[in-house]
């Protein structure tokens, strides 16, 4: 195996981590396939995976459905059933015996006052459908525009990094619409590119497999018109656009202002401070539905982590471990970026790595760690350290025989305010929206050509709407890697809390 970690800026917990790479769990833990023995001085001890148990985690399903059942039918952020998910993890916390700090914070609200429309209007006319071919993203702007409309960077393949950089505008027409492809980067740095070259308004449309319209958002508010379109129609119009003379109508009908969230926070009581291994979950559903594969899965993963996990006691307990339940994700990440944003550069620096789980259970789901070494050259380069992770997460599974795939850094859930610092990260996830290839079915189970999850934003996203088999190994594989990295050593390395920044080469590195 390849040195992944070298010595920087005084920081040694990539030592520590690269030690655990190398040596077995402890003991009545599952070691990855190879494993050396436990180093000197590392404790043996109870086996969190094993105290995590899927019985614990379905019963705080369970409590979710039920709360959202009583208020509304969602647990969404700003409405009672969010407030009544906040109370139900604070109790659990402090009957487990922490002390659980109750994060405040407002965020933008938004909603449309009435349907927006998007019709063709040269060189011949048009109505396209709401719902069907186009949705207004959250946190769009209001407007009634009809202009030229202008293909930004989009190549013939219909892939790529469309809109991404300032340079994909050179020459736009100042007032026209611009037309752009998801992927590679965020809406928002798409719609404010766009904006700031003159755009009128935006239109975003899906990449190739992707069903629908893209049902997206915006991170902070905007000032035009942002629709997200299907592929179909937006590949339609990239070819009449470059053509010349294409126009359209777009007009939306919003309201804007700002409403309370909230953060639940705990730390273990045991474990260097200046060392923290932060675990998160986002708590919130959408309007739409209870949210219980999005996200009451990773949530009640993580609260049965925390209830079970102060039997490591001290010895298992070397380097702090915080758990984090996050508001308003649905509505733009916007829980973890307050979170991050008021971290003093001391605080955040105490960070060593975040984990992330979003969606632990999809039922037509494949097993996705994040691509911590970038090896698929797509999406967000994660900060250095996180292939690291993945590798934990891939050894764990590979010695249980249990396939898994990459899963891009594409800035969709709660780790990207984190990895926007530097901050190492990682984590798993089952899928959303998106279609299962062929060979995913092969290798996974499920069918080919159908959404991971087919109740993805919807009011079925019930109890019944989870894999529990394929959440169950993903509860042990979390429990395993927080356990590993709550007990790596400090001893003779002086532990800082980050991550060494890594080697030349570790892309690769990263699964050897």
């Amino acid at each position: 195996m390849r040195q992944l970690l070298v010595a920087a800026t005084g920081s040694s917990v990539a030592v520590a981590l690269s030690a655990a790479l190398m040596s077995g769990p402890s003991a009545g833990a599952v070691p990855p396939a190879g494993a050396a023995p436990l180093p000197d001085g590392a404790p043996a001890g109870p086996d969190l995976a094993r105290l995590v148990t899927l019985k614990a985690i379905r019963r705080h399903l369970a409590a979710f459905q039920e709360i959202a059942d009583y208020n509304g039918g969602n647990r969404a952020v700003g409405r009672p059933g969010f407030d009544v998910s906040v109370q139900y993890v604070v109790g659990r916390l402090r009957r487990a015996g922490y002390k659980p700090v109750v994060q405040r914070f407002t965020f933008p609200y938004w909603r449309e006052k009435s349907a927006a429309a998007l019709a063709r209007t040269a060189p011949h006319q048009a109505a396209y459908k709401r719902e069907h071919d186009f949705l207004t993203l959250t946190y769009s702007g209001s407007g009634d525009v009809t202009g030229r409309v202008t293909a930004v960077d989009v190549p013939a393949s219909g892939v790529g990094t469309s809109g991404c950089e300032a340079a994909d505008f050179k020459g736009f027409p100042k007032g026209g619409i611009a037309l752009l492809q998801r992927g590679a980067c965020t809406f928002q740095s798409k719609a404010s590119k766009a904006r700031a070259a003159g755009a009128a308004a935006v239109l975003i449309y899906n990449r190739p497999g992707e069903k629908g319209p893209i049902d997206g958002t915006l991170e902070r508010p905007q000032a035009v018109p942002v629709l997200g379109i299907t592929n179909r129609l937006g590949a339609e119009m990239a070819k009449e656009a470059k053509k010349g003379g294409l126009k359209v109508r777009v007009k939306t009908d919003v309201a804007q202002g700002r409403k309370p969230a909230t953060n639940v926070v705990a730390d273990t009581a045991q474990g260097r401070a200046d060392n923290v291994v932060l675990l998160g979950a986002h708590l919130d559903s959408v309007r739409k539905g209870p949210g219980i594969n999005d996200n009451a899965t990773g949530v009640s993963t993580l609260l049965t982590i925390a209830e079970k996990i102060g039997a490591l006691g001290a010895k298992g307990l070397r380097n702090r471990v915080r758990f984090a339940w996050w508001g308003a994700e649905e509505e733009g990440l916007r829980g973890s970026g307050h979170y991050v944003r008021g971290l003093s550069d001391a605080d955040r620096g105490k960070i060593a790595l975040n984990l992330n789980f979003d969606m632990l259970g999809s039922v037509n789901g494949t097993r996705g760690v994040y691509d911590g070494d970038h090896s698929r050259r797509t999406g967000t380069r994660p900060p250095a350290g996180s292939g690291a992770i993945e590798k934990i997460f891939r050894d764990y599974f590979a010695s249980r025989h249990l396939p898994t795939t990459e899963s891009e850094f594409n800035g969709r859930s709660d780790y990207g305010p984190f990895i926007e610092k530097g901050i190492p990260a990682g984590g798993i996830d089952t899928g959303a929206e998106a279609l299962k290839t062929a060979e995913e079915a092969k290798t996974f189970g499920g069918k080919a050509g159908k959404a991971y999850d087919p109740c993805y934003h919807a009011k079925c996203d019930r109890l019944k709407n989870v894999d529990l088999k394929l959440l169950n190994t993903n509860a042990d594989a979390i429990a395993f890697v927080t356990q590993r990295l709550a007990g790596l050593a400090a001893e003779g390395l002086g532990l800082l809390g980050r991550l060494q920044r890594l080697g030349a080469g570790v892309d690769a590195a990263g699964r050897d």
